[in-house]
């Protein structure tokens, strides 16, 4: 297992091992320094001051005039922790929570917050013994940060809450005890910057945009075994067309299509002269403009997300002098727990992914109607009749199709103000985020009944043979799902396939193949 020292930026490969286990934070001694001079910045105010700080004596939200005499700034961090643990709903994902420790380790390792070092230490040991808090999914509207899941998360520290530890969940008093961890007591601020920030959306959403991506080149691959299957056309594909319109994207697409159907003796079959085929339907011949501007969508959330989990989202914000003298520095509230940037990223990620699922239902039509297939036999069955074959595998991924349209309604345009109108503009980016899952998972479906009909399409064409990408795919698939003689039930096909896309064991058989990463 690597290490990442938090000293140094984070990139998102360094959340998907952490989350997925393969890597372990701490804090380095560059940050541990820089924790201290911001810690020493809070403790020379509360020995100095009596003039207000947001968040560090006084109440918070509306009730940021209340000032809180000294010796209470402590049971206020732990009252705060407490009372914001208001998440309700289905728990988030192991990995999900591990992401969120991280980011908000992170941004307590910047040195911009003013805890003690031995806060984020905490964290990370419990990223190392493998004590993961409960948080329950639904309670935060992404404004002044993720207030309820991170306040879920912060409890484990204080030796509350609950946490899943050895497989079993318990008290986080239990879980700390059985790890061999002591519980924290807060400190002034530290209650707060624990929870003030986008660590839930952020971490809901890069775990999101790991599927998604692999995703749209599963998407692909089965786009390419359909253009075989239903004797299309490769030249739509040419990289002279797309240099004319330089979307990378695009050109992305449209060089993995070519690659997955080299050497294809089914497209060679009917690429002659005596091809009274003109063009392809749009959900074969377009696959580069569609499928490559999802893929550019999904680069603009990547590039957001790069920014967001190396970014400071606590309020207020510590900021020591230059000067080096201990203690000396300001102390500025701003709002950059906000979760904007995410919650747009998330609704664009989500409505791309949308686009790109509608085309892929639709090549799974061309597959079953005999009216578009060429020649192949209605709903792929031999014996059709008889036998239903794929016809309700499209009624399925059309409704999978249709769900997912309607969960497009872009989040970040809803507010409700909260916190008696101080907080009067939100984000709702933790939905944003929940809602890329569903559209992933659901996407994961689609794709894995297009490979289906795409491979029983195959089948039908023999002795015809596809591709070198798109063949070794079609026998990946054939070495875990009989071909549809007849017909059985195929809720478990379904599975398979969906497992094969999420898992990326769809990618790795092309690319062993192929001897090369697809773009």
């Amino acid at each position: 297992m690597r290490t990442l020292d938090l000293s140094q930026p984070l990139a998102l490969p360094d959340v998907w091992d952490v989350a997925h286990g393969r890597a372990q934070p701490l804090l380095g001694p560059v940050a541990r320094q820089r924790m201290e001079r911001a810690r020493a910045v809070v403790d020379a105010f509360l020995r100095e001051h009596e003039v207000p700080r947001y968040g560090i004596n006084t109440g918070f939200g509306a009730l940021a005039e209340v000032v809180i005499p000294i010796e209470q700034v402590e049971q206020l961090q732990t009252n705060l922790v407490r009372s914001h643990a208001c998440g309700v709903g289905a728990h988030l994902p192991r990995d999900v929570v591990r992401a969120m420790m991280l980011l908000r380790a992170q941004v307590l390792a910047r040195g911009h917050s003013g805890v003690r070092p031995l806060v984020v230490d905490a964290l990370c040991s419990l990223l190392a013994r493998g004590v993961t808090p409960v948080v329950p999914a639904q309670g935060s509207v992404g404004a002044s940060g993720d207030l309820a899941p991170l306040a879920h998360l912060a409890l484990v520290l204080i030796g509350e809450g609950e946490a899943e530890f050895e497989g079993v969940v318990r008290s986080g008093a239990e879980a700390l005890e059985h790890a061999g961890l002591q519980p924290l007591r807060l400190a002034a601020k530290e209650g707060l910057s624990l929870i003030n920030g986008t660590q839930a959306m952020t971490a809901i959403g890069a775990l999101a945009l790991e599927r998604a991506w692999r995703l749209v080149r599963c998407a692909d691959v089965t786009g390419a075994l359909s253009v075989e299957a239903l004797l299309g056309s490769v030249r739509a594909f040419d990289p002279r067309i797309q240099a004319l319109r330089a979307h990378p994207g695009q050109a992305a697409t449209a060089a993995n299509l070519r690659a997955l159907c080299q050497a294809s003796p089914l497209i060679d079959s009917h690429a002659g002269p005596d091809c009274k085929k003109v063009q392809d339907p749009y959900s074969l011949r377009c696959m580069p403009q569609v499928h490559g501007a999802t893929r550019d969508a999904l680069s603009h959330f990547d590039r957001v997300l790069c920014v967001e989990i190396d970014a400071v989202t606590d309020n207020p914000l510590i900021f020591p002098a230059d000067s080096g003298e201990a203690g000396a520095g300001d102390i500025l509230s701003g709002g950059n727990f906000h979760g904007q940037p995410v919650a747009l990223g998330c609704d664009f990620a989500r409505i791309a992914l949308a686009s790109l699922l509608s085309m892929a239902e639709r090549r799974v039509e061309q597959l079953v109607n005999p009216h578009l297939s060429s020649g192949l036999p209605p709903f792929l069955s031999r014996a059709s009749g008889l036998n239903s074959g794929f016809m309700i595998a499209q009624v399925t991924a059309a409704a999978l199709v249709s769900e997912c349209k309607a969960l497009c309604f872009p989040n970040s345009v809803d507010s409700i103000p909260s916190s008696a109108n101080r907080e009067d503009h939100v984000s709702m980016g933790p939905i944003a985020a929940r809602r890329l899952v569903d559209v992933v998972e659901m996407g994961e479906r689609v794709v894995g009944i297009e490979l289906l009909c795409a491979a029983q399409g195959i089948d039908l064409r023999a002795p015809l043979q596809p591709g070198v990408g798109t063949g070794a795919v079609w026998r990946a698939l054939r070495q875990v799902v009989t071909p549809l003689d007849e017909d059985r039930v195929l809720h478990k096909d379904l599975d398979i396939a969906a497992d094969l896309v999420r898992t990326g064991a769809l990618l790795a058989a092309a690319e062993a193949a192929l001897g090369e990463r697809l773009q």
